[in-house]
């Protein structure tokens, strides 16, 4: 298991309640009341550059969909090539649900 340098009981407890999520409303509602509407936004900007670097899109692309900065985009390709998985990990199963809705 992957040991991140933030654990602590309350980081555990804060995994645990995220995957215990089994909805879109509920994962709404939990980020409503987690976290500002900012980042919130910037979360979803990260996985859509993430998104966008596994296609192939060059940081020009990325900035004028996403409006992301450059810094940005930078660490998320770092995530990605050198990181702890996590993002491969999602795209692979949205990607993977999305052939699922899409067959």
């Amino acid at each position: 298991m992957h040991k991140p340098r933030f654990a602590s009981e309350q980081a555990d407890a804060l995994c645990d309640a995220l995957v215990s999520i089994e909805t879109r409303d509920q994962a709404y509602r939990l980020l409503d009341d987690l976290c500002t509407i900012l980042e919130v936004q910037a979360m979803a900007q990260r996985l859509a550059v993430a998104q966008l670097l596994r296609g192939g899109a060059t940081y020009a692309e990325i900035v004028k969909e996403t409006g992301a900065s450059t810094a940005t985009i930078s660490r998320v390709n770092r995530c990605l090539n050198y990181g702890a998985e996590g993002y491969a990990q999602i795209l692979d199963r949205l990607e993977k649900r999305e052939g699922r809705q899409d067959g």
